[in-house]
This record gives C-alpha cells, structure tokens and sequence, in this order.
C-alpha cells in the first residue's frame, strides 16, 4: 500500500458538479462512493473540504464585506459541505465524524488532534470544517496544518483539473501537465494551484503534495490503491521522492 494515511483536501466546487452552485448530488455520491472504496481498502481518510461552491471570503470582500467577516462566512459555508458529505459517507456505511475549528457542538465535534487520530485508527473517516478557525488563512492553508497534525503520507488536493499545468490551460490549449515538481519550483513558479504558505507548511513537514481531477471516475482508487501515477506529485525532489 502505497500511503497508511492521507488528507483529502476536497474544494468545494466539485460538490457542484455542473451545477456551478450548491450541491449536484449526483456528483457528490459519486464522489462519496470512490471515497469510501478507499477507505474500505484500509486507507485512514481525514479531510478539508473548501466552501467555494456556496461562497468565497475573497469574493466577499470584494464586494465591501470586511475581510475578517468574509472569511467567517466563508469557513460556515464548509461546514454545510463537511455535513453534507458526512451524510453520504454514512449512508454509505462508514462512520465519520466532523471537527470544527469553531465550536458547533450541537452539530460537529470541536476540533481536538488526539481525538481524530483516534478516529481515523478506528477506521472512521474524519472531516475538519471550518478551515483553521481563523480570517486570513486559507482552506489549503488548513488542508497543510492538518495533513502535518495528523500525520499523514500525503496531501492529495482533489480538484476540477487534471493537475499542475506549465499555464492556465483555460488560457493557453497548449499548456503542458506537469508530472513532478519540487516544492521550490512551485513556490517559485507561483502556481495557483495551492497557496504558498500551503506549500511551504508541506515542504517544512516533508509532506509530498498530489494534485489530481477527482471528477474523473477512478482516479482517486486508482492513485491511492491501485498505486498508479496521476495527476501531478509535488515533493522534495523531481522523482516524486518525498
């Protein structure tokens, strides 16, 4: 087994499928469903999910919302997707839990680090929601601090994309996907993929950084169980090496 523990940083438009807004339930069962085909492989599972297909801070703000309050709004806008995908997990037949950076305890358990490491031991898929708990900081930010917390192999960001790209391939049809980078050669290029200081927190834990379309059917499985490359892997050295 290539990874014993992974953090899932899930954003929050995939949950809208083709929608562009809310929930495409469809495409969150979907979703739901490779998940747990990888967590009944004996894969512990945390996740961040984002909040990007209910609202975003940065939007907000620029809008006249200041700032601290947009972020605020944004980080209640991923405890909606944290429920919503607990629901489907369960649904699904595995337990899973939901910490909140900030306290919700009629709905979500507040997040304590030993706790969840005891969860994911215990084969339950835990969801941290409400990003660090604090403005400024974004959900890959959160996505990096805990995938360091808790430990785990790697921090797989399930995206739209089918990975890094050399330019926007929106832009530019004849952008090359990266397979391997370093963490230097992201922060140097400025790819938007992920913050710097998401990249940063990984390159200081020695944590490799996997960027893939899970809106594609099997890529998760096939990465994670199936050990099969995809997607691009950003690590400490060119080879994917960690």
């Amino acid at each position: 087994m290539r990874f014993k523990r992974v953090l899932l940083k899930l954003s929050g438009e995939v949950l809208s499928g083709s929608n562009g807004f809310g929930f495409d339930f469809d495409a969150v069962r979907r979703i739901g469903e490779e998940i747990v085909e990888v967590a009944r492989s004996g894969i512990q599972i945390a996740m961040v999910v984002g909040g990007g297909n209910m609202l975003r801070g940065r939007e907000l703000e620029k809008l006249g919302v200041e700032r601290a309050q947009a972020d605020y709004m944004g980080m209640l806008a991923t405890v909606m997707n944290a429920l919503c995908l607990q629901d489907v997990l369960e649904k699904f037949g595995v337990p899973t839990r939901v910490q909140t950076a900030i306290e919700m305890r009629q709905m979500a358990e507040p997040y304590i680090r030993r706790r969840a490491i005891r969860h994911l031991e215990k084969g339950r898929i835990v969801i941290f929601a409400a990003g660090t708990g604090s403005p400024y900081f974004s959900t890959d930010t959160a996505a990096a601090l805990r995938a360091a917390e808790m430990e785990a192999d790697c921090l797989l960001k399930a995206t739209k994309v089918d990975g890094i790209y050399n330019a926007d391939p929106k832009k530019h049809p004849d952008a090359v996907l990266l397979h391997r980078l370093t963490y230097m050669e992201a922060l140097r290029r400025q790819f938007e993929v992920m913050d710097a200081a998401a990249f940063s927190l990984c390159m200081e834990n020695a944590i490799p950084i996997v960027v893939l379309n899970i809106l594609q059917k099997g890529n998760l499985k096939n990465f994670l169980v199936k050990g099969t490359d995809t997607g691009t892997i950003v690590s400490a050295q060119e080879d994917g090496g960690a």
